[in-house]
């Protein structure tokens, strides 16, 4: 019998949930979202489709599967003498570095919320800093949803202007009418404000520094 057949008749090949997920990222990462369908993660994992359902029940568990990768990895442990400032940082830093490592996983990370154990298990550890430090419930939950979406519009807009093609490129900011948009030309000319990075802290530290007045912690 060709192993494939043994395989699909319950072998698994050693298939993990974690294994799936983790060939799922690479197919994505190298073709996109659209490519993602159960016949070509079996294929590229050496095994029959409906082996798949052993781990994952259906596609949407696979996608929020990849949700869970994207969050879970980026929430740091708790740590009460670091403080909620410090926790926040790391968070919106290692979520970004996540999404621009994983492209392809953006429109998941825009779209699904997280409802796997796992992924829960973040959202629950942001919310246990923020109300340590004496955020009620409600905000602790706004300043986390709003920080997150912060970091995928972030990583979405650097993930699009990375694109060759992509319109508005600094070659044709430069080459604006000097008197009629000085600024913006001299922007363009010395690099001033376009530091992806350095855009990005200022931007979480100015949501972060608004946390903490809004809610008076």
């Amino acid at each position: 019998m060709p192993a494939e057949a043994r395989r699909a008749r319950g072998e698994r090949a050693g298939l993990t949930r974690e294994r799936i997920l983790d060939a799922a990222v690479d197919l994505v990462d190298r073709e996109g979202l659209k490519a993602l369908t159960m016949r070509r993660l079996g294929a590229a994992l050496g095994v029959e489709a409906m082996t798949l359902y052993h781990h994952v029940p259906n596609k949407d568990a696979l996608l929020d599967g990849l949700v869970e990768r994207v969050f879970a990895g980026a929430a740091p442990v708790e740590d009460a003498t670091a403080g909620w400032r410090p926790w926040l940082r790391a968070y919106a830093g290692a979520l970004r570095t996540t999404l621009l490592g994983h492209p392809g996983v953006l429109p998941l990370a825009a779209a699904r919320p997280a409802v796997t154990p796992a992924a829960l298990d973040a959202v629950e550890r942001g919310l246990r800093v923020l109300t340590a430090a004496g955020f009620p419930l409600g905000r602790a939950l706004h300043a986390l949803n709003s920080l997150t979406l912060l970091v995928v519009s972030h990583a979405t807009a650097e993930c699009a202007l990375a694109t060759p093609d992509t319109p508005g490129s600094a070659g044709e900011l430069a080459a604006l009418d000097p008197d009629r948009y000085p600024l913006t030309a001299e922007a363009a000319r010395t690099g001033a404000g376009t530091d992806d990075a350095e855009r990005f802290a200022f931007a979480v530290e100015a949501l972060i520094t608004g946390f903490g007045a809004e809610a008076g912690v």
